[in-house]
C-alpha cells in the first residue's frame, strides 16, 4: 500500500505543468512533487496515476514512489500568486505525491539525439502506454526524465505523469478493449522499440491477480463517486476486466510501425510550412511557437 506523509512545507509551484503540482517536504524528510485533488483535472487524474505508476513499477520500469500526502493549506500560505492559493485551499486533506528527483532532466528530442536507449526498454514503455492508453508521450511532451545527471550510477530513464492515461474511464461504454491508437509521434518510436518482443514478456504477467493489488493502492474515496457504479469495489473490477481484457486483444491493438526521427522531422518541417503558407501577411512576421518542445527543466532549480 502507499505510505502516508503529512506536508510540512510548501515549497514552489511547477508551473509549466496544467495542474499545477507543487514541491513540498513532508514529515518523513522526503521531498515530493505533488498533484493536488482541487486541480481541474479531478480525482480521475490521480487515479490514473496511481493504476499506471504502479502497474509500471510492477513490469519492472522505472517510476519513482507515490505517497499519499495529507496537506494543510495553511502551509502554503506564503505562496503569492492568487490561482495557486486558490488550488491549495481547495485541496486540504488526501493528495497524491511523487517522490522528487533532484537534478532530474526532461527526455526533451535534444536529449533523445544522443542517449541510449534499449530496443526492448523502449518496447516496454510504448507496449505499457498502449495498454493503459496514455495519449501523454510524445515527442514534444515525453513524460520521461533522465536521472541521475550526477553519480555513480549512469543516467536511466524514469516515467512519469500519467494522469492523461486510462482514457476508458471518462466514459466506460464508448471504449472498446481492442481498439487501436495512433503512437507514430511517441517519444521512444526514434528507438526501434521492439513491441513484440515487449508483448511477449509482459503481457502474461498482467493477471487479476496484480491489477486488483494495484487498484487496492487506490484510495476509497476517489473512487466512490464514480456514477453507474455501487461503490469503489465495483470500480476497481471494472479497471481490472477493462485492462485484462484489453491485454488479452493487444494484437489488435500492438504498435509496431513507428516513423524514423528523420521522417518525423520531415513531417514537422511540412506541416510548419503548410501553416505558414495559411497565415496571411502580417501574421507570417510572428513566430509559430505551436508544436515546438517545451524547453528542458532542471527539477532541482525549483529548489532555489
Amino acid at each position: 500500500m502507499l505510505r502516508d506523509v503529512t506536508a510540512v512545507r510548501y515549497v514552489t509551484p511547477l508551473t509549466a505543468g496544467g495542474s499545477v503540482p507543487g514541491v513540498v517536504e513532508a514529515d518523513d524528510l522526503g521531498t515530493y512533487v505533488v498533484k493536488f485533488t482541487g486541480s481541474a483535472q479531478g480525482h480521475k487524474a490521480l487515479v490514473a496515476e496511481i493504476i499506471v505508476g504502479e502497474l509500471a513499477r510492477a513490469l519492472g520500469l522505472r517510476f519513482p514512489e507515490l505517497v499519499l500526502v495529507h496537506f494543510d493549506p495553511a502551509v502554503g500560505g506564503h505562496e503569492p500568486h492568487q490561482e495557486v492559493q486558490d488550488l491549495l485551499r481547495a485541496s486540504a486533506g488526501l493528495n497524491l505525491g511523487m517522490d522528487y528527483l533532484p537534478g532530474a532532466k526532461d527526455f526533451t528530442p535534444e536529449v533523445a539525439r544522443t542517449f541510449p536507449v534499449d530496443p526492448l526498454e523502449a518496447g516496454k514503455v510504448v507496449w505499457l502506454d498502449a495498454l493503459t492508453v496514455n495519449v501523454d508521450r510524445t515527442v514534444h511532451s515525453s513524460n520521461l526524465m533522465v536521472w541521475p545527471t550526477l553519480g555513480v550510477a549512469p543516467p536511466r530513464l524514469w516515467l512519469i505523469d500519467h494522469g492523461a492515461a486510462l482514457v476508458f474511464h471518462h466514459r466506460w461504454d464508448a471504449s472498446a478493449p481492442e481498439k487501436a491508437y495512433d503512437f507514430r509521434n511517441h517519444a521512444l518510436g526514434g528507438h526501434g522499440p521492439d513491441t513484440r518482443a515487449a508483448d511477449a514478456e509482459l503481457a502474461p504477467r498482467v493477471t487479476g491477480e496484480l491489477l486488483r493489488s494495484v487498484l487496492a493502492q487506490v484510495p476509497d474515496a476517489w473512487l466512490a463517486e464514480e456514477p453507474g457504479f455501487t461503490g469503489p469495489d465495483a470500480v476497481r473490477e471494472a479497471y481490472a476486466a477493462y485492462l485484462l481484457a484489453r491485454v488479452r486483444a493487444s494484437a489488435a491493438w500492438l504498435p509496431t510501425d513507428f516513423p524514423s526521427r528523420e521522417q518525423l522531422a520531415a513531417e514537422d518541417a511540412d506541416r510548419a510550412e503548410r501553416t505558414q503558407r495559411g497565415r496571411p501577411d502580417w501574421l507570417k512576421r510572428v513566430p509559430d511557437l505551436h508544436g515546438k518542445p517545451a524547453a528542458e527543466q532542471d527539477w532541482s532549480v525549483h529548489l532555489g
